[in-house]
């Protein structure tokens, strides 16, 4: 009676107050859950919908008014005729006035009239992201110019579209202020001047992996609103092109020229020289050694809050200068680096006292040393990579554990780390991703003591953890409970007994546990009963596991979106019986299935075929199955890859 009188004296606008602060999913569904008013509130308020089905898409548009945000990215089909259907729908009106941001990334089966109808009837949408949907080619841009208002475009591996699609849209979206064009390897120079010269209010831009030249960047150069610029693996780019960048670009806050080969340190020099606004530069890869000019010029860089040289050959000279001149760094990437020794880590760390992000992957000459002294001066702390770095012992964990309290993720992949180590590492409680892949000194007695404190855990890597079995995943089960991602790869002790423990982890979305022998289809029952939320499965050659297991799933995993279950023991009816009973799920791989024949693979396909967007199956099933199946699997928008 109390708290019914309590909530009833919260007013609209406290609840709405609340909600600004709830970002997890979970926790806005527990407060929509709480009582009527709470989700009258919850429903004006949020503003962004995921559809996960199609039959959800008219309701959900009806009880969220307020929603101006859509993502169909996990949606199986949409096709130009839902577009349609839901433009006529009068229960659900509305919706396309309000629309501002538009997902449409992967949706393989969305043409030309589809895009017409969006456009023509959303007046005020502003950004839109096709990502990976390899079918939109130049028609479909230019039924998206038509949307004036547009500012944000997104096409990343958008592999049809050409110059001719991006002058269409330069062209008409004049108030355009970001553009991603990542691996769409049509585009050239053409393109990109045009773009530049007609979308002056760019300030976002991505080209990586383009085959442009250093025109573009002279073009590109003109624009003096650009803030951020991405131009990974763009290899045909050089020096000159990042000297035309130098000179222009005033505003230019991001610069990402990583994997870029033909840029050396002459580049570099003239981006550190004319930029003086950059706040994050990212030069990993490809140089092998930096000019001392280049680190001297970072002392010009007062902005710099981030800068990563991953691959790269350091020296003294360079954590020198850092330390004593990038006075607000935040983020340093030093992944694979040549040169990386205790002391310059040490000078990096006591320079740098609020560092938040620290990537030493492969960095294996540093011991307790370097990594204690991180540990208790940059106590802020929330990302801290040391895969590989082998000479470190318990004390580094300790350290770790007594000072890194703000810890969030932690890599230690192929560490010394052992059951002793992860007592220590416990005490950062705040911690969500834990990486301890190839750890084999650990058992379950240390994800015991993981399990007790780190109650926050969303992600916890145990490939090739021999020594975990049962109890582990007991403890981990019985004590994780925000889990989302675990991946068991080679445990090979765990058994049925194991995997039904993780039937507590609701959360669960995404789970990998190749070549556990002793896992059968009693085992992923028990799982699929209770971990509804699972969208991604990887169970490859455990081939124990037959048709039940697979039945289990069709019955209780209807959100899962992507399996493995190639060199598994499942027959045509298992099969069949999954593939045609989950409603979510587009991307399977379905390789050296012994017991399944070629007639299983065709009706297995074809009960499955409006949803698919990727499949792979062995190669030499290529001429066997009807050409019928492959059509219609390709004009839905399905990919298949032939292994």
């Amino acid at each position: 009676m109390e708290s019914s009188l309590i909530l009833s004296l919260l007013s609209d606008d406290i609840l709405s107050r609340i909600l600004d602060h709830l970002f997890d999913d979970s926790d806005r569904k527990s407060f929509r859950a709480t009582c009527k008013s709470f989700h009258r509130v919850e429903s004006g308020h949020r503003t962004r919908l995921k559809f996960l089905r199609p039959e959800f898409i008219p309701p959900l548009l009806r009880n969220y008014t307020g929603a101006d945000t859509l993502d169909f990215s996990v949606c199986p089909r949409i096709y130009d005729g839902s577009i349609a259907a839901l433009l006529s729908d009068v229960s659900c009106s509305g919706w396309a006035r309000r629309l501002k941001k538009l997902v449409l990334c992967r949706t393989t089966s969305l043409r030309v009239s589809g895009m017409e109808m969006i456009v023509r009837s959303c007046p005020r949408l502003q950004a839109v992201d096709v990502s990976h949907c390899y079918q939109f080619g130049d028609r479909e841009a230019a039924a998206l110019s038509c949307a004036a208002e547009l500012r944000e475009v997104k096409m990343d591996k958008c592999l049809r579209l050409t110059d001719v699609g991006v002058a269409k849209i330069a062209i008409r979206c004049v108030k355009l202020e970001k553009m991603s064009l990542k691996w769409c390897l049509e585009i050239t120079d053409l393109g990109i001047d045009l773009l530049s010269k007609k979308c002056p209010r760019l300030k976002h831009l991505s080209v990586s992996y383009l085959k442009i030249s250093n025109e573009s960047l002279r073009s590109i150069s003109s624009l003096q609103k650009l803030e951020v610029l991405l131009m990974v693996g763009c290899g045909l780019v050089g020096d000159e092109g990042l000297h035309f960048l130098g000179n222009g670009c005033p505003s230019l806050q991001v610069l990402d020229v990583s994997r870029c080969e033909n840029v050396s340190s002459a580049g570099l020099i003239s981006i550190t020289r004319g930029c003086k606004s950059l706040q994050k530069l990212n030069a990993g890869y490809y140089f092998l050694e930096l000019s001392t000019t280049v680190f001297e010029n970072f002392k010009d860089l007062k902005h710099l809050k981030t800068i990563r040289v991953d691959g790269a050959r350091v020296n003294d000279t360079f954590f020198k200068i850092i330390s004593t001149n990038c006075l607000f760094l935040v983020e340093v990437g030093l992944s694979k680096c040549e040169g990386v020794d205790d002391a310059g880590i040490m000078q990096l760390a006591y320079g740098h006292p609020g560092l938040k992000l620290l990537d030493l992957t492969c960095c294996n000459d540093l011991t307790d040393m370097a990594i204690s002294a991180v540990a208790h001066s940059c106590t802020k702390l929330l990302c801290l990579k040391l895969e590989s770095c082998s000479l470190l012992t318990e004390k580094s964990f300790s350290s770790i554990g007594s000072s890194c309290v703000l810890l969030e993720e932690l890599d230690l992949t192929e560490c010394c780390v052992n059951d002793k180590g992860l007592e220590y590492l416990s005490k950062c409680v705040e911690l969500q991703c834990l990486r301890l892949g190839i750890c084999t000194d650990i058992s379950s007695k240390g994800l015991s003591y993981i399990a007790s404190k780190c109650k926050n855990l969303k992600e916890l890597d145990l490939y090739r953890c021999f020594n975990i079995d049962d109890d582990g995943l007991g403890f981990i089960a019985s004590g994780c409970k925000k889990l989302r991602k675990l991946n068991l790869c080679y445990c090979t002790k765990i058994t049925d007994t194991g995997i039904a423990c993780l039937r507590q982890l609701e959360e669960l979305s995404d789970l990998e546990m190749r070549s556990i022998l002793d896992v059968t289809s009693a085992g992923l029952t028990a799982l699929a009963a209770g971990c509804r939320k699972l969208s991604q499965l990887d169970i490859k050659h455990c081939g124990n596991i037959g048709d039940a297991g697979f039945w289990s799933l069709s019955y209780y995993s209807w959100n899962l979106q992507q399996i493995n279950i190639s060199y598994c023991g499942v027959s045509d009816a298992g099969l069949c019986m999954m593939m045609s009973n989950l409603p979510r799920l587009q991307d399977v791989k379905l390789v050296n299935l012994a017991k399944v024949s070629v007639r299983g693979y065709e009706l297995a396909l074809r009960s499955s075929c409006a949803r698919l967007k990727k499949v792979k199956v062995v190669a030499s099933l290529r001429p066997l199955l009807s050409v019928e199946l492959l059509e219609a699997l390709g004009a839905s928008g399905c990919r298949i890859r032939w292994d």
